[in-house]
């Protein structure tokens, strides 16, 4: 049960070429944002659409596969945990971001799908 207590799953789209760092340590980074439709009827019936923008984050093995295989528009399911953190950015103004912390990807169609 105690996996069940911070944990992500979600299935969208990648919205920008993933962003790959290698550090000094030989570990890699991917940092991505994944975009997930939800769809709903309005007041009079029509069909809508909401976005959420999720930032994903993958270390390691993760990091490798997305750096190969995953590119813009690629639709991905994503297993993580949320992470929370905080900066100061370029002003000195303390920013607040939450991210996924990805463990698992999966591929659901080829890089160049759209």
């Amino acid at each position: 049960m105690s996996t069940l207590k911070n944990h992500v799953q979600l299935i969208g789209n990648v919205g920008q070429e993933p962003t790959i760092t290698n550090l000094e340590s030989g570990k890699k980074v991917a940092r991505f944002s994944l975009a997930t439709n939800e769809y709903y009827k309005d007041a009079k019936g029509e069909k809508q659409t909401e976005t959420n923008w999720h930032t994903v984050v993958a270390w390691g093995k993760t990091a490798e596969i997305i750096e190969k295989f995953v590119g813009k528009g690629k639709e991905v399911g994503v297993t993580g945990k949320l992470k929370s953190r905080s900066y100061e950015d370029k002003e000195g103004i303390k920013r607040f971001v939450t991210e996924i912390e990805a463990n698992e990807i999966l591929l659901l169609g080829s890089k160049n799908d759209k």
